[in-house]
């Protein structure tokens, strides 16, 4: 357990070997400075946060997210492949970022990656075009997003996004937006970053299956609303127990703002 990196307190216990590469028209924003070398430890099991603070009900009306379930003797529909994150990107992320936090603002990004010996690898954070609020973020230009994935040859692995002035946790709305991740690809991801959450600064979860995938599906309702419970009395939404922070793997990052 020693070894398993602490993302609770947003800090690494290991710096990566190699800084992540950055295209053309973000390789000014300096996100890679002061990188310290040393050897990097292998991928470990993204460490998970049990305890939480009370969800405003005038943000979600869901409950909070089900503990992280092991994956030992899971079969089927409900086993994961696992899925690599780089030790960096996280907090990249943040610094990107930064801007629309300071002024109470989300920001959304899109995750893809590649499929190697049966592992998924997220290589690339793509930021799109967008508009926030508060407690929303809408992406525009989505066609963009597709160019880029589709020249690079990526899947959409996931979505990440932040609750500048939230705590971390899933809204109704963030639950229908994952459910078209997770619909094309079972161990999609969502991460939520909330850098004023002293408790839990930052999560990674998906939707329960079978009981909250099948909830959003039935699911006709926009904007925040509360959710039925689940038929088999199953949380909604639920830590990920598939991903694994990889200190090795190195990243790009696409910024079509």
């Amino acid at each position: 357990m020693e070894s398993v990196l602490s993302l609770d307190d947003g800090r690494w216990s290991q710096p990566t070997e190699d800084a992540s590469s950055f295209y053309d028209d973000v390789r000014n924003d300096n996100l890679s400075s002061n990188i310290i070398h040393q050897p990097s430890p292998p991928p470990v099991l993204a460490q998970v946060q049990q305890e939480y603070r009370p969800i405003s009900p005038s943000r979600v009306a869901d409950p909070r997210p089900g503990p992280v379930k092991p994956q030992d003797g899971m079969t089927g529909s409900n086993a994961y492949q696992h899925l690599h994150i780089p030790v960096r990107m996280m907090e990249d992320f943040l610094r990107l970022a930064k801007a629309n936090t300071t002024k109470n603002l989300e920001t959304c990004g899109v995750l893809a990656g590649s499929l190697k010996n049966r592992v998924f690898h997220i290589t690339t954070l793509i930021i799109p075009k967008q508009e926030s609020t508060s407690d929303s973020c809408q992406t525009l230009n989505e066609e963009e997003i597709f160019e880029v994935q589709d020249k690079l040859s990526l899947f959409p692995l996931g979505w990440i996004h932040t609750h500048p002035s939230q705590t971390c946790f899933m809204s109704s709305v963030d639950l229908h937006t994952h459910y078209s991740y997770q619909i094309m690809l079972p161990e999609a991801i969502a991460i939520v970053m909330a850098p004023t959450d002293e408790s839990s600064p930052h999560g990674i979860f998906h939707l329960s299956d079978p009981g909250g995938v099948s909830v959003i599906r039935n699911c006709q309702q926009r904007g925040f609303h509360p959710h039925e419970e689940a038929e088999d009395g199953s949380p909604i939404y639920e830590h990920c127990s598939h991903v694994y922070m990889n200190a090795n793997l190195k990243f790009d990052v696409v910024d079509l703002r």
